[in-house]
């Protein structure tokens, strides 16, 4: 079991408050390590939910010069990340704001990748649980929330496991009683035995009575940390977790990637259009017989 020390160092301080130009809600910094062609600099990468930072997404058309028409441009807005310096362990003393890029997002499973623009080394950092151990994880497994509740400074609540298979849209949630509300999206679920991070703090359960709706907040669904692990491994981010891999090396396949993909969608448009200008050929013929 952790001590206090180690509670604050592991759970607490990582997590940070982010905020787009409309809306907010907390991440936890997963990533900072020295970067291999400048090591005097380091990489530092926030982990949060896609909705988080949805309004800093947007798409327009452009003329594409190679492929000679308009296609489907993603714009990516900078986000802003706030983190907290502690003093006599508990007290938040001044928080830091750095301006981040959207790196990676995916909406159906809620999560999102920021990369600060900071060169600095961030000191405390969350630990997502290993893959291999990920099965592990019970019913009554004593948990503890952390975000920025209602854009408050971040604030840790304890709990437990409560269901492990919960269908939301076709994904699989985690459920815990460690009470959240409204700006805990983009936190994380830590074990309280270990301080390894297991999910992203991403929904809560309301009802409706009458007019009013009621905020259950001891029914918050996370994330589950295997989701994680296969956003990581889609979005080819495998160096977030895999020491061998390099984030130059990551981008280079995700440019790759996206090149393929897009020539996927505009192969699969112009069939779509030959054979909408063939079916009217054939409706054309048939008039005339």
């Amino acid at each position: 079991m952790l001590n206090l020390q180690e509670l604050h160092e592991k759970i607490l301080y990582p997590v940070v408050r982010v905020r787009t130009e409309k809306a907010g809600g907390s991440g936890t910094v997963i990533y900072s390590k020295p970067n291999p062609e400048k090591p005097e600099e380091y990489q530092n990468f926030v982990l949060s939910c896609s909705h988080v930072v949805e309004d800093a997404i947007t798409y327009k058309k452009e003329f594409h010069p190679v492929l000679k028409k308009d296609v489907k441009k993603e714009i990516l807005q900078q986000v802003s990340v706030e983190i907290f310096d502690y003093v006599y362990l508990s007290k938040v003393n001044s928080s830091n704001t750095h301006k981040a890029d959207i790196i990676a997002y995916d909406k159906s499973h809620d999560i999102a990748i920021l990369k600060l623009l900071s060169p600095k080394k961030i000191d405390y950092v969350a630990h997502i649980i290993p893959r291999n151990q990920i099965d592990s994880i019970k019913l009554f497994t004593l948990v503890m929330s952390a975000g920025c509740s209602l854009g408050h400074h971040p604030i840790c609540n304890d709990g437990r496991v409560t269901y492990l298979d919960e269908i939301i849209e076709n994904k699989t949630y985690w459920m815990s009683n460690s009470s959240s509300i409204f700006g805990n999206s983009g936190g994380a679920i830590f074990l309280t035995e270990t301080g390894e991070q297991i999910g992203i703090t991403a929904r809560i359960s309301a009802i409706q009575l009458g007019f009013g709706i009621d905020i259950i907040t001891w029914m918050g669904f996370s994330v589950p940390p295997q989701r994680i692990y296969e956003f990581f491994d889609e979005q080819e981010l495998k160096f977030l977790y895999d020491p061998s891999d390099t984030y130059k090396k990551s981008m280079a396949r995700r440019e790759k990637k996206a090149k393929q993909a897009l020539m996927v969608s505009v192969r699969g448009e112009e069939e779509t259009e030959n054979s909408f200008g063939k079916e009217e050929e054939n409706e054309k013929s048939f008039r005339s017989s």
